[in-house]
């Protein structure tokens, strides 16, 4: 049972008969009283008229997956089971994050028919958001009270990764075609295999000289590769307690993700092989041996329930799970942070054992720099301070990372995706990859 809006309206016209009672010498206590009552006795009688609300047949349409920031509709069949026709409100249990409103849905469903509800949501947190039940409820024949029932039936939506990096794909892939098909590269690489022959200019690069070509033609013959394809890039996203730090309008990992899925589907184009492993002290979350149109949807599927765990990674395991990935990866790409000596003592000390078998970079997320008060207070003087010292330890860091063999490569939430891409590309165009 529950009370409407009605009944304290209802109680509050009795003031009129009391005060006149009064004047007529009538006790206005007793009167208040008897008013009083005979408004809950109506109230009852009300909810006990009002139709079953548990004969109500539920049946939800899930939204599926949704990208985080973007509007969805969760859908409600509602199938009237009984022989009246209830009116009455419908509550969709979401979760708050799930952005969906909070003023219930009106509902008049006669006897034998049905009715579609539609409940927009706007998600505002990554991962799965649920509702376990849908209540539903009943007004009485005077709206001042009715009954009301709970209904089983749980939703879910998935929230996916919302990948706002995918404004620098179409540069970044203008740039690879013209890497990949209108130019070559004169010099053989690590990474290249052979195009083809052209005719030798003055200034070309006489090691790549094909003798034998020349001597079945009037001309010098000159050889010209490309970037290879096939190689394995995998990427190591730490969601350990660092991961978790807030930067910007979001945390390290969500940035990491971003860089994440831009530098996959670049690679993805570029004809390579992408491996995602996302990993603290286990495994939580792992995408490998997906290639073309499967891959992006692969990767964001697993990385939608990740969350940033506070503890402190096990790079060794980390690595050891890279080498099952593949067992010659061309590049690893680790987005993690690593700014304080201290705590990247672990990271140093095993990151040498995977720079001796491939390219590494390091990618960390940072804050963007904030230009100095011209009158600083007392506070904001101790903050530039302690952001100087940030900045020394991160470099420091950084440094000690060139010395291991990786490259460290460090931006702001939205910097650090294409500077990640540039660096792939650059090493493309350099024959490394």
């Amino acid at each position: 049972m529950y009370l409407t809006g009605r009944l304290p309206l209802l109680v509050a016209l009795g003031a009129l008969p009391v005060v006149l009672l009064s004047a007529a010498g009538v006790d206005p206590w007793l009167t208040t009283a008897g008013w009083v009552l005979l408004c809950l006795v109506a109230a009852t009688a009300d909810a006990a008229a009002a139709p079953d609300p548990r004969r109500i047949e539920v049946r939800r349409r899930k939204p599926g997956a949704v990208l985080l920031g973007a509007s969805t509709v969760a859908e409600l069949r509602l199938r009237n089971l009984g022989r009246r026709t209830i009116r009455g409100r419908v509550r969709d249990a979401w979760q708050p994050t799930a952005g969906a409103p909070d003023a219930r849905i009106a509902l008049t469903l006669p006897p034998g028919e049905s009715r579609t509800l539609a409940v927009p949501l706007l998600p505002r947190r990554r991962g799965e958001l649920r509702s376990q039940f849908v209540v539903v409820r009943s007004d009485g024949p005077l709206r001042l009270a009715g009954r009301q029932a709970r209904h089983d039936s749980a939703g879910v939506v998935r929230v996916l990764p919302p990948f706002t990096a995918r404004r620098h794909l179409p540069s970044r892939l203008a740039r690879l075609r013209e890497l990949d098909g209108n130019t070559s590269v004169q010099v053989r690489g690590q990474g290249t295999e052979f195009d083809s022959l052209r005719e030798y200019v003055r200034g070309d690069d006489v090691r790549s000289i094909d003798w034998r070509a020349t001597a079945r033609s009037s001309t010098t013959m000159l050889r010209t590769w490309r970037p290879e394809r096939d190689r394995h890039v995998v990427i190591v996203i730490d969601t350990g307690r660092t991961s978790a730090a807030r930067v910007g309008d979001g945390v390290r990992l969500d940035a990491a993700m971003e860089a994440a899925l831009l530098l996959a589907a670049l690679a993805s184009r570029a004809g390579d092989h992408t491996h995602l492993l996302m990993f603290d002290r286990v495994t939580r979350a792992r995408v490998t041996r997906v290639e073309g149109s499967a891959l992006l949807p692969a990767l964001v599927d697993a990385m939608a329930p990740v969350e940033a765990q506070l503890i402190d990674t096990d790079w060794d395991a980390a690595f050891a799970q890279v080498r099952l990935l593949t067992s010659r990866p061309s590049l690893v790409v680790l987005l993690t942070a690593q700014d304080a000596p201290e705590a990247a003592r672990g990271f140093l000390g095993s990151l040498p054992a995977l720079t001796r078998r491939t390219t590494v970079l390091v990618g960390t997320v940072t804050d963007e720099d904030v230009a100095p008060e011209e009158r600083p207070d007392a506070a904001s003087v101790y903050r530039e301070a302690a952001e100087q010292k940030t900045a020394r330890d991160a470099a420091a860091v950084a440094a000690a990372m060139g010395r291991a063999g990786a490259e460290a490569i460090s931006a702001s939430p939205e910097q650090l995706p294409p500077r990640i891409a540039d660096r792939y590309l650059a090493l493309k165009a350099a024959g490394r990859l």
